[in-house]
């Protein structure tokens, strides 16, 4: 499954974000996973989830933010949240090829039990209509 938390920069995706994390750490009987660009959560987290930085691992597209998800599942099968805060400012803004991404991750996380969860800084017109469907904050 896959949830977009959607809106402008100094809305409260984060802090949603955080407590999402927080909640699925609490119920899971897996793992919880939590990728960032650089530090700014390392203390917002607990130590049970696993934070990562994606600029340590040189992810700067969608391709490569895929290939990275996929990694985590293919290694991990007891994983049961990923969490990515700020996918645009990691991966960029192009409108078809996060479509694309949430599209394919959608279908490997439904297949996979497990829920990925985004925070996209844009309004809600600013997106792809197709994303509209996975936005849970409104």
């Amino acid at each position: 499954m896959v949830k977009l938390i959607v809106g402008k920069k100094g809305t409260g995706k984060t802090k949603m974000l955080v407590d999402l994390v927080h909640q699925a750490a609490d119920a899971s009987k897996g793992n919880v996973v939590c990728i960032e660009k650089g530090n700014s959560l390392t203390y917002d987290i607990r130590p049970q989830v696993r934070l990562v930085r994606a600029d340590e691992f040189r992810i700067h597209s969608y391709a490569a933010m895929n290939g990275f998800i996929c990694g985590i599942m293919a290694g991990d099968y007891d994983c049961t949240d990923i969490f990515v805060d700020s996918i645009t400012k990691i991966c960029g803004k192009n409108d078809e090829e996060m479509v694309l991404f949430f599209e394919t991750l959608s279908e490997l996380t439904d297949n996979q039990n497990l829920t990925l969860t985004s925070t996209v800084s844009a309004d809600l017109a600013e997106i792809p209509e197709a994303l509209h469907k996975y936005v849970t904050n409104l």
